[in-house]
Order: structure tokens, then C-alpha cells, then sequence
């Protein structure tokens, strides 16, 4: 038995070295032969019939994105034609985009030789780990869908959400891109967006402006108060129903706070939160009224 597994080994060995052997002898005898023996036929056996693949996968590359951005076009003004939702828009033209280029890369590689079989294989198996890796990514997309099913809010709303306030531009498969106020663009991933509060100023048709007016101690308090309904009277933009509430908030340390609330369209708000804070200032002291400040009185007794 012994000497059977040492034949065995010895066989083996022998094969090896018989195997580097012809491999040495291979690379000696192409080393030793002269280029023009055996250029012409690696030229013509492996240059060539890869170089046309080449120009031919070229040249699909160059017409697939032609064409892709073709049917996006076309896609584009079917959509606009039917007056399609614009958040529908920028997400559908994302998700055409992402597939036709996927298929796009599928036909290059095979033009190029490469078994795209043996390579959707490789990927299922490396499924799971590309999982992982890309959960954030899938988790994305997957706002993105909810987004587009249930609306919580829609291109042109003015939102806030993740700490940002600003306009819904566009909404693509993994992120939602806002417009701030001071004109900054603030890509937000759709997955935070789908699970985290997101403010919609826009679902309603009026919003409700908040402003807090003080008066000294010793103005008059209804003057004050009639010179404030005098001034969201004269303003179109405040809505007149429901109507403006003028109450005293609170008698402060120093003065005494009024507090208006008007309604108004989303998109008179902080217009007409400025202009009401501007004539108060300007009609309060014509009209007799002071603004308060700190202060502290002292009584000195001899």
C-alpha cells in the first residue's frame, strides 16, 4: 500500500515537472523566434477580431445614448402633454435613465466577447453582499417610491424636513432636491424624506402669519389695536375670513405684547410678514405709541 501512494507522488511530480518543462520550452521558443514569424498570426487571430469588437462596441455606446436620450425626449413631451404631475416626471425620466443605461452596459459587454451570462450569475451570487453594501441606496429608492405613491408633497411645495427649509425642484429615484430660500440647492435622500416629519406648507390653502406687537406701559391699548386692524384691513393679501384676531398677550416686564394672527396664501407669507412688521413701525410713534425697551425703576428713600 505503502509503495502504491509513493508511486502515486512520484507520477505526479513527474507530470509537473513535465508541465513546467513545456511551459519553459514555450517562452524559449517564442523568445528565440523572430517577431515576423509570429506577429502576424497573434495579429490576425486575437488584434483584429478584438479591435472590431471594439469599434463595434464603440460605436452601439455612441447610438445607445443617442437613442436613450431619444426616447427620454419623447417620453418627456408625452408627459407634458398629458399634463403629468411634475414630480412624476423627474422620477420616471430617473428610473427610464437608470434601466436603459443598465441595458445599454449588458449589450456592450457581450459585443465585447464577455459571457453575460457567467456575469448576471456572478452578480445574483454577489447579490446578498451588494445588498448590504447598498441598503442605503435601496432604502432610497424605496422612498422614492413612497413619495410617489402617497404625495406627502410634490414639485413647487415649500417644505421642511432633515432642518431645511426651502421648495421641492425635483424629485428623482434616490434623492429630492429643494431650493432654499437664499438660493442653495439641498440634495435629500428619499429614504429620510419617506420616514422622518417633513412640514408641507403648501397641502393647505391658506397659512397663518404670527406677529407679536409690544406698547409701553401707559399707551393706550385700544388705539394700539385699532391701528393694527387698520393695518391688515388696508393689506389685500390678508384674507378676510377667517378673521384677524387682535388680543393682549401678556403684560411683560417692560411692556405690554398684542399678539396678531392673520391667514394668507402660502405664497404671501413672508411678504406680508415683513411689510406688517415695516408700517408698524412707522405708523406706531405718528400715532402716539412707543416702542418699549428694558428698563428698571429705582426709588430712593432718605
Amino acid at each position: 500500500m505503502e509503495n502504491d501512494t509513493l508511486v502515486e507522488q512520484v507520477t505526479e511530480t513527474l507530470q509537473d515537472t513535465s508541465t513546467v518543462n513545456t511551459m519553459v520550452g514555450s517562452v524559449k521558443k517564442l523568445a528565440t523566434t523572430p517577431v515576423s514569424d509570429w506577429l502576424p498570426d497573434l495579429v490576425k487571430d486575437y488584434l483584429v477580431p478584438f479591435g472590431i469588437k471594439l469599434v463595434a462596441a464603440i460605436v452601439v455606446l455612441i447610438l445607445g445614448r443617442w437613442v436613450i436620450n431619444l426616447i427620454k425626449k419623447g417620453l418627456a413631451k408625452m408627459l407634458l402633454r398629458r399634463n403629468a404631475d411634475p414630480s412624476l416626471n423627474s422620477f420616471v425620466m430617473s428610473l427610464i435613465s437608470v434601466v436603459l443605461t443598465f441595458f445599454l452596459i449588458m449589450a456592450i459587454v457581450g459585443i465585447l466577447g464577455i459571457n453575460t451570462s457567467s456575469l448576471v450569475a456572478l452578480l445574483a451570487s454577489a447579490g446578498l453582499a451588494i445588498g448590504m453594501a447598498l441598503s442605503g441606496t435601496l432604502q432610497n429608492f424605496a422612498g422614492g417610491v413612497m413619495i410617489m405613491l402617497f404625495k406627502p408633497f410634490k414639485v413647487d411645495d415649500f417644505i421642511t424636513a432633515q432642518g431645511y427649509d426651502g421648495r421641492v425642484k425635483e424629485i428623482q429615484i434616490f434623492s429630492t432636491h429643494i431650493l432654499t430660500p437664499d438660493n442653495k440647492t439641498v440634495i435629500l435622500p428619499n429614504g429620510a424624506l419617506s420616514t422622518g416629519p417633513v412640514t408641507n406648507y403648501n397641502k393647505q390653502t391658506d397659512r397663518r402669519v404670527d406677529w407679536v406687537f409690544s406698547i409701553s406701559y401707559g399707551d393706550d391699548y385700544d388705539k394700539a389695536k385699532a391701528v393694527l386692524q387698520r393695518l391688515c384691513d388696508a393689506d389685500p393679501r390678508i384674507l378676510k375670513e377667517p378673521k384677524v384676531v387682535i388680543e393682549l398677550l401678556k403684560m411683560s416686564d417692560s411692556s405690554v405684547d398684542i399678539t396678531v394672527r392673520a391667514r394668507v396664501k402660502p405664497e404671501d407669507y413672508w411678504s406680508v410678514y415683513f411689510r406688517m412688521n415695516e408700517l408698524v413701525y412707522k405708523t406706531f410713534p405718528q400715532e402716539g405709541l412707543s416702542f418699549p425697551f428694558p428698563q428698571m425703576d429705582v426709588h430712593m428713600k432718605s
